[in-house]
């Protein structure tokens, strides 16, 4: 399954110089993943060729939600994914999801391509979680608590705990904060930011081996402008920051990245 169109990488002056821009015309305003309201169509997102690198990509990815019994589909919180779940208990549901994982393409790195590291392919996971949906007065809060295995056992699993909170809503405009942290088994973390002796000799990097634990922990606003009851504009910013063996893997050219994304999606 492939959710983003060929790439090209844009300077990151341009990219700032856009995002900038878009700051300006369309208050930081949310409730992309505060909401059940279905929603489909396309968006536009910046984010780094891979978690650590100091390049960055674009790419048009699906803006998409949708709340069936028992069926449901979203890229709203983080990952693109699908799948059935069930309420068990007022605002508290479970389920099971695959999801799109995005692989990491050599030729979306400067630094990756220098060093000829290989591709890791695109794929899917497999997983179960559970979400707590609650208004604190008039802030909807939502708490996500996510696992998910690799269908490729050599890329092992991990886990997902997201905090989303709506802080603002007036007339069309809603914002939103959430943070996020993930966890990584040793195979995915080694397969991601390991460097075997094998692939030292052609990389000529060190060899490192990562294990299991914390892989990044982030936080983003939420933002979103309904431009009729039909058509909003949703998107996000987040901040990303690694941690653990991933932190200090050879392929890593800087711990922190930033992700942005803007979209038009139809209420359905």
């Amino acid at each position: 399954m492939n959710t983003a169109l060929p790439a090209f990488r844009p300077s990151p002056d341009a990219i700032r110089s856009v995002i900038f821009a878009f700051g300006l015309i369309v208050p930081l305003t949310a409730f992309a993943e505060l909401s059940n309201d279905s929603l489909l169509g396309p968006g536009l997102r910046t984010r780094p060729a891979y978690d650590g690198s100091a390049s960055q990509r674009l790419e048009l990815v699906p803006v998409v939600r949708y709340f069936g019994q028992p069926w449901f589909a979203r890229s709203t919180q983080g990952v693109l994914e699908g799948g059935v779940r069930m309420e068990i208990a007022p605002g508290f549901h479970a389920g099971a999801q695959l999801a799109y994982e995005p692989g990491r393409k050599t030729n979306d790195s400067d630094f990756l391509e220098n060093h000829n590291v290989s591709d890791i392919n695109r794929g899917a996971s497999a997983g179960l979680h559970v979400e707590w949906d609650h208004d604190f007065g008039p802030m909807p809060t939502t708490l996500l608590a996510r696992a998910r295995r690799h269908t490729d056992s050599d890329l092992g699993a991990q886990a997902d705990l997201r905090l989303s909170a709506g802080v603002y809503r007036s007339g069309r405009v809603a914002a939103g904060v959430f943070t996020q942290a993930t966890w990584a088994s040793a195979k995915s973390a080694g397969s991601f930011y390991g460097i075997t002796p094998q692939q030292s000799a052609t990389t000529g990097l060190p060899a490192f081996g990562a294990g299991s634990g914390l892989l990044f922990a982030s936080f983003g606003f939420l933002w979103s402008l309904d431009l009729n009851q039909d058509w909003v504009v949703v998107g996000s910013m987040e901040s990303r920051h690694l941690h653990g063996d991933a932190a200090r893997s050879p392929l890593v050219e800087r711990g922190s990245n930033y992700y942005a994304s803007v979209g038009l999606a139809y209420h359905f």
